[in-house]
C-alpha cells in the first residue's frame, strides 16, 4: 500500500520560512517523480513544483520561482519543499504526490496523494 505523508505545515508571518516534508512508503520512491501542489476550497488544485527521479529536473510555478526549492532525498525516501519569502497567498493546504510520469504538471498525470498539510501565512 503506497503512503505519502507530508509534515512541517504550519502558521508563519508574511516573509517568514517552511520547510515541508513528504515520505513515501510502499512505493519504489527513486523510480518517481514528485511533485507539490497547493489547494484552496474555492479553487482548482494548483501545480507548485516538480522534480524528477534522480533530482536533477526541477520545475516551478511561476509564481513561486525565486522563493521556493524542491529537494529529495532517495535514501530516505523523502521529498521536501523548502518555501522563503512567503506570500499571504501562498496560504493553503500544500500536497505531494508521486508519478511513473516525468516533467508533468497535471493531476490527472499523478498516481499517488498525500493527505496534505496546511499553510498559513498571515499578513
Amino acid at each position: 500500500q503506497v503512503q505519502l505523508v507530508e509534515s512541517g505545515g504550519g502558521l508563519v508571518q508574511t516573509g517568514g520560512s517552511l520547510r515541508l516534508s513528504c515520505t513515501a512508503s510502499g512505493v519504489t520512491f527513486s523510480y518517481h517523480s514528485m511533485g507539490w501542489f497547493r489547494h484552496l476550497p474555492w479553487k482548482e488544485r494548483e501545480f507548485v513544483a516538480q522534480i524528477g527521479w534522480s533530482g536533477d529536473s526541477v520545475d516551478y510555478e511561476d509564481s513561486v520561482k525565486g522563493r521556493f526549492t524542491i529537494s529529495r532525498d532517495n535514501a530516505k525516501n523523502t521529498v521536501y519543499l523548502q518555501m522563503n519569502s512567503l506570500k499571504p497567498e501562498d496560504t493553503a493546504v500544500y500536497y505531494c504526490a508521486a508519478t511513473r510520469h516525468v516533467g508533468v504538471r497535471e493531476t490527472s498525470q499523478y498516481d499517488w496523494w498525500g493527505q496534505g498539510t496546511l499553510v498559513t501565512v498571515s499578513s
